[in-house]
C-alpha cells in the first residue's frame, strides 16, 4: 500500500508540474531579499526534508530546527547561513521570520502552530493538522483571528486529477451523491518484536542515542523512557504520538469528497475495528461518518476503511480495485478515483462522456500556492479553516473507536452528546510547560 500511494502521488505530482511550469521557477533565487519570504523549518528530515526541498527554492531559509541533531546535518550544511535550533520555541522567537513550516510527529503539530500564529507568523503544517479534535478547532479559530496565511500538507490537493473529479461531481454527472467509500491498505498496529508490559509500554529501557533531545521530542507528552520503537517513524503506532492509519492517511483521501461535496462536520460517527489496546493503535478501522444535507445537496454517508478492509460494494458490483481511493455512489452512476485517475461506471452509461469545462484553475503547486499567498496575504485552498474541519472529522473516527461507542456530534458545542467519557479523547492533558 505504501508503494502504491507513493507511486500514485509521484504520478500526480509529475502531471501537476507539467501543467504548472512555474512550480520550480529558477529565477526565484534571483529575487531581492525584500521580495523573498523569510521562513523557518521545524523538522528538516524525512517528510520535513521533502518540505524543505519543495519550499526552499522559493524562499529565504533563515532558521532550521530538529530535535535529532545528526539528522539535521545535511540541511545545516546546505543552508549554512540559517540559524539552527533544537527547541522550536527558540526558532519562533527569532527576529525577522515571516513564516514557519512544521513537519513534526502529530503530537507536536499544535504547540508550534499555536505559538507561531500568536507570534504573527504564517504557517504551513503537515497533516493531520493536529493530534486532537479540540486542537484542530483551536488552531483554525486562532488562524482566523490572527489573519495569517495557512496551509495543511495535503499535497495531492494541488494535483489536476482531484480538480477534475470535483468538477465532474459538482456538475451532477453521476446525480445526487448520498454514499461515499474511502479506503487504504495502510495499517500501523503494535510494532512486531517489541515486548510490552501490562500497561502496553515497551519493557526495555534503552539509552537515548547521542544527538537526540528526547525531552524536546516528547514535548507535551508525559515523560517516558526512550525506546527506538518511537523514533523516527513508528510513533504513528502509538496513541500518545499518532493515531494509526486513519490519522495518517485520511486527510489525503477524504479531502476529495470533502471538497467535491462541500462537507464540513458529521452529525454521527460509528466505528468498528480490531480489539482496542490502551497504548498502541488499531490493526484496522472502519469508520462511518454521517453528514447532514448542505443547501440543496442531500445527506451523505462516508465510510472509511484501512488495514486491508475494503468496501463490499467493490466485490458486489465487480468494480476495479485500485488498492486505495474513493468511490462516489450517485443516483445516475458511480465515480471511482484515486490520486492520479478516475473512472465513471457503468462504462456503457458514460460512453462518449465529455467532462465539464474546467472551472478550477490548475495549481501552481501545493507548496508554491502557500508561498505566493503569504506574500500577497490571500487564502490558500487548504487553509486551516477548511483543513481544520477536515481534521476534526477524521479524528472523530479515532475518538469513536477508542471510546467504543458511536458519537452523536454537536460541532458547534464541540461535544459528543451524552458521552462525557469522550472528552478524554477529544482533548488531552499537556505536560507542564507545554500547554497551548
Amino acid at each position: 500500500m505504501t508503494r502504491f500511494t507513493r507511486r500514485q502521488f509521484l504520478q500526480a505530482t509529475a502531471a501537476g508540474a507539467a501543467l504548472a511550469p512555474g512550480l520550480l521557477r529558477a529565477d526565484d533565487k534571483k529575487l531581492p531579499a525584500s521580495e523573498r519570504l523569510v521562513v523557518g523549518f521545524i523538522g528538516v528530515e524525512g517528510k520535513g526534508g521533502d518540505n524543505v526541498n519543495q519550499i526552499a527554492p522559493h524562499v529565504t531559509v533563515a532558521a532550521l530546527c530538529d530535535v535529532v541533531e545528526p539528522r539535521a546535518a545535511k540541511a545545516r550544511e546546505r543552508f549554512p547561513d540559517a540559524k539552527f535550533y533544537t527547541d522550536f520555541r527558540r526558532l519562533i522567537d527569532q527576529k525577522g521570520l515571516e513564516a514557519v513550516v512544521i513537519s513534526t510527529p502529530d503530537h507536536m503539530h499544535a504547540p508550534p502552530t499555536v505559538m507561531a500564529l500568536n507570534a504573527g507568523l504564517h504557517v504551513y503544517c503537515e497533516k493531520p493538522l493536529t493530534h486532537t479534535v479540540h486542537e484542530a478547532r483551536l488552531v483554525a479559530e486562532l488562524a482566523a483571528k490572527q489573519k495569517r496565511v495557512t496551509q495543511m500538507g495535503t499535497q495531492i490537493h494541488g494535483g489536476s486529477n482531484y480538480r477534475r473529479v470535483v468538477e465532474i461531481i459538482q456538475s451532477g454527472a453521476i446525480g445526487d451523491v448520498r454514499e461515499v467509500h474511502t479506503w487504504v491498505g495502510a495499517a500501523y498496529p503494535a510494532p512486531a518484536g517489541v515486548a510490552l508490559d501490562e500497561r502496553g509500554f515497551p519493557k526495555e529501557t534503552l539509552p537515548v542515542p547521542a544527538g537526540l533531545h528526547w525531552d524536546l521530542w516528547l514535548g507535551p507528552v508525559a515523560e517516558r523512557p526512550f525506546h527506538p520503537t518511537y523514533v523516527p517513524f513508528h510513533w504513528r503506532r502509538w496513541w500518545a504520538f499518532g493515531g494509526g492509519a486513519l490519522n495518517d492517511m485520511a486527510c489525503h483521501h477524504m479531502d476529495l469528497p470533502f471538497w467535491a461535496l462541500g462537507l464540513r462536520h458529521p452529525t454521527k460517527v460509528t466505528t468498528e475495528g480490531s480489539p482496542l489496546k490502551p497504548e498502541t493503535c488499531a490493526d484496522w478501522v472502519i469508520a462511518k461518518y454521517e453528514f447532514p444535507a448542505r443547501d440543496k445537496l442531500p445527506p451523505v454517508t462516508l465510510t472509511w476503511y484501512d488495514g486491508g478492509k475494503k468496501p463490499p460494494i467493490l466485490a458486489e458490483r465487480k468494480l476495479p480495485d485500485w488498492g486505495a481511493g474513493n468511490l462516489f455512489v450517485g443516483s445516475k452512476g458511480i465515480l471511482l478515483a484515486d490520486y492520479g485517475r478516475y473512472k465513471l461506471l457503468p462504462e456503457k452509461d458514460f460512453d462518449g462522456f465529455v467532462p465539464p469545462k474546467p472551472t478550477i484553475p490548475d495549481s501552481i503547486g501545493h507548496y508554491r500556492e502557500w508561498v505566493e499567498a503569504c506574500k500577497k496575504n490571500t487564502p490558500t485552498t487548504c487553509n486551516f479553516d477548511y483543513s481544520g474541519a477536515l481534521t476534526e472529522s477524521v479524528l472523530l473516527g479515532t475518538v469513536s473507536y477508542r471510546l467504543g461507542k458511536p458519537i452523536n456530534w454537536n460541532a458547534k458545542a464541540l461535544k459528543a452528546m451524552g458521552e462525557p467519557d469522550a472528552e478524554r479523547f477529544l482533548r488531552k492533558e499537556y505536560r507542564k510547560g507545554w500547554g497551548i
